[in-house]
Parts: C-alpha cells; sequence; structure tokens
C-alpha cells in the first residue's frame, strides 16, 4: 500500500509542471494570438513560465521576402517582457527595451536565416517583495499577400 502511495505521489509531482505548461499555452492562444492581427499565426504556440531575472532564448527560420511579425506578451503577474531578435552571430537586429518596450515588430527578411529570439524577464529593484512568475509567450505570425 505504501509503494502505491508512493507511486501516485510522484506521479503527480512528475504532472505539475505540464499542468502549469498546458495553462500558459492557453493563456498564449486565448491572450497572444491576438496580437498577431493582422498577420496569420504560424501555428505554434512557444510559451514558458519564467520567473523575474530568468530569460529564454528560441530560434526560428525566417525565409526571404516574407514579411513577419514577432509578438510577445506576458501575464499580469510579471512587469514587462523585454525581448531582443539577434542573428547567428549575436548581432542585435532589434531589441524592443530601446522601443518603449514594445509587445511586436513587424519586418521583412532578404534572404533566408535562422534569427535567434531572447526573452527576459528584468528582476525587481524591490528586493523585499516576493519573486514573481508568469507565462510568457513568444508568437510568430506572417503577413497575408
Amino acid at each position: 500500500m505504501k509503494s502505491f502511495l508512493y507511486i501516485i505521489t510522484l506521479g503527480l509531482f512528475l504532472l505539475l509542471p505540464f499542468a502549469g505548461n498546458a495553462q500558459c499555452k492557453n493563456f498564449a492562444k486565448k491572450v497572444c494570438k491576438l496580437e498577431l492581427n493582422p498577420y496569420i499565426h504560424d501555428g505554434n504556440f512557444n510559451a514558458a513560465i519564467l520567473t523575474e531575472g530568468e530569460d529564454a532564448e528560441l530560434f526560428k527560420t525566417f525565409y526571404a521576402g516574407q514579411e513577419y511579425r514577432i509578438s510577445v506578451c506576458g501575464s499580469e503577474s510579471i512587469p514587462q517582457v523585454e525581448f531582443i531578435v539577434m542573428d547567428v552571430d549575436r548581432k542585435v537586429l532589434y531589441s524592443n527595451a530601446k522601443n518603449k518596450y514594445a509587445t511586436s515588430w513587424d519586418f521583412k527578411v532578404e534572404a533566408t536565416q535562422q534569427l535567434i529570439i531572447v526573452v527576459k524577464v528584468p528582476a525587481s529593484d524591490d528586493k523585499s517583495a516576493e519573486i514573481a512568475s508568469g507565462c510568457v509567450a513568444i508568437m510568430f505570425g506572417l503577413k497575408a499577400d
């Protein structure tokens, strides 16, 4: 009986991260996808739970002659989210921190290339405050012809 209870408990702990991630993807579908309009969503929901001070990187291929929109949004529980777009040599092509923390960027690529999108949740200046965490989603849209 104890081993059965142990297996059930272990199973629940292993499934908890998936439940949080599922809620995050649901947030991306219901809230962030709307920010792509009038661009057509690429069908991928890139979302993760991040804590203040954390960052994440995503590599994505963009194709020559296409116009894109990158949209980044975060849940209300975290401060504004910074996102940076770099080429494979890590040369910064765009930073929303230099653009009043805009939530999207529209651009056109001249040559097919892989870009790196980094999202950061800035750490709070208030050291006595509880560390916040929440969902951050990166969405990609393609301009319709």
